[in-house]
């Protein structure tokens, strides 16, 4: 969707700077080249270069009229989105990226639309049918090019069933509709831990957590005001980097002051983490934050040695004690890149069980709901390949035996920061007593173990 007074306020902006969008056609084509997802097998200086590493999702995408910046794009599973915020002051020097405030509109904006597919991307003809609704819904979320209403599935997608505004001048534009019923609450934590694990005495191990706490409020009333507070146990991690939803009234700012780009100190604020907000009628993140904990849930080491044509491997992992034994699913998976498919496989576990996919190029390394009372597995084994064809996976970075495990866990009911929800400090000023909900959820992202034995990508500063 294209926005003429968009358009116009660059123009106006920018000047002879001023660097025209292209067509569609030609914008998705130099978009795709800079996302590396076509011609990736050249190196272009501009785009490839070691000295223009992008840590964001903000891109300079090349056309022939000059550089569009800054593009918001990303992936995720198996779609691209993509805007274009306005920058609403000149583009020469370009500003920082904080200072853009149309990075953080477009990017809630993308995420809502991002919330609307998804469900449905395992369905075709559904997915298809919701993309097809996009236009209605936008011209609802965006009218003019400025977001109203991120979020995209409280929306309705015909004309036809668009409700008058509400006659109640005190209730929120995000209150879409009102609730009849009996009040209740439900609150969701869910943390995800990333981790570079390299077994190396000059190399840092990295880890961090990312949490969110996701709220669905049936309550009667235009605007009812709701009070929750995130707690931590003693001496537990503080919470950092913390981003609230637009539907909270007020906040401490000392909350918000804490961030995960400075080291800790004595002062930084540690709870309890109070929010006052009136809440949307949907499901709503009510605020996001990072967390530093002092140690990764599950320490693992990896080695892999060739030994003319067979792989050694050797895993072994262990769950922290501090951690829930207690998993929906917790598995390591092997991949070999660059290689055949696995002709020859001897192995030897000490716990769960071991199966290889249907590709032949990766091993899955079922670990399962527990971990042992000794809290430690391992694997050992050897490996060899066949002729590599077409079809086998392949990486640029992970040559040789450059390579890695990558864990997949979900612990239910359990955060590592230690944050709760207490259920008897939230309050809500509506007639009834409310059900109250509270769960938590433990989920890894990118959980990576290097091989010791070999170089890896190193990552020194916060992932």
């Amino acid at each position: 969707r294209r926005y003429p007074t968009v358009e116009i306020r660059a123009e106006t902006f920018n000047g002879s700077t001023h660097v025209p969008v292209p067509s569609d056609s030609t914008f998705l084509k130099a978009l795709l080249f800079e996302l590396r997802l076509v011609d990736d097998h050249i190196f272009v200086e501009h785009r490839d270069t070691c000295t223009r590493i992008n840590h964001s999702s903000v891109y300079s995408v090349r056309t022939k009229g000059g550089d569009l910046w800054p593009v918001l794009a990303f992936q995720k599973s198996g779609l691209i989105y993509a805007c274009l915020p306005l920058v609403e002051e000149t583009l020469e020097p370009r500003p920082p990226l904080l200072t853009v405030s149309g990075l953080s509109q477009g990017l809630a904006l993308l995420l809502g639309i991002v919330d609307y597919i998804s469900p449905s991307r395992k369905n075709e003809a559904e997915m298809t049918a919701k993309i097809s609704q996009l236009r209605n819904l936008l011209i609802q979320a965006c009218p003019l090019g400025t977001p109203l209403n991120t979020n995209i599935r409280s929306l309705n997608s015909s004309f036809d069933d668009i409700q008058e505004m509400p006659t109640d001048e005190n209730q929120p534009a995000w209150r879409s509709n009102t609730y009849k019923g009996k009040p209740q609450v439900n609150v969701c934590i869910t943390e995800k831990v990333k981790c570079m694990q390299y077994d190396k005495r000059d190399v840092v191990d990295m880890w961090q957590v990312y949490g969110a706490v996701n709220c669905k409020c049936d309550i009667e009333g235009s605007a009812p005001n709701v009070t929750l507070s995130l707690n931590l146990p003693t001496n537990g991690p503080p919470l950092q980097d913390i981003v609230v939803h637009h539907c909270v009234t007020s906040v401490d700012p000392a909350m918000l002051m804490s961030s995960s780009a400075e080291p800790l100190d004595d002062s930084v604020y540690s709870g309890p983490y109070k929010f006052p907000f009136v809440p949307p009628s949907d499901s709503f993140n009510l605020c996001y934050y990072t967390s530093q904990v002092p140690v990764p849930p599950i320490l693992g080491c990896y080695q892999l040695i060739e030994e003319g044509p067979q792989l050694k491997i050797t895993v072994n992992l262990k769950l922290h004690e501090s951690i829930k034994n207690s998993f929906e699913y917790c598995e390591a998976r092997i991949p070999f890149f660059n290689r055949g498919p696995i002709a020859q496989l001897e192995y030897k576990v000490s716990y769960g069980q071991l199966d290889l996919s249907r590709e032949k190029s990766l091993l899955v390394w079922i670990i399962g709901q527990k971990f042992p009372k000794s809290l430690e597995v391992s694997l050992t084994g050897t490996v060899s390949f066949g002729t590599a064809g077409k079809e086998h996976q392949t990486d640029y970075v992970c040559t040789g035996n450059t390579a890695y495990v990558k864990l997949y866990f979900r612990i239910p009911d359990f955060t590592l920061t230690g944050c709760y929800v207490d259920q008897h400090s939230i309050q809500i000023f509506a007639p009834g007593k409310p059900k109250i909900t509270a769960s938590g959820e433990l989920i890894s992202s990118d959980y990576y173990i290097w091989n010791s034995k070999a170089p890896a990508p190193m990552l020194y500063k916060t992932l």
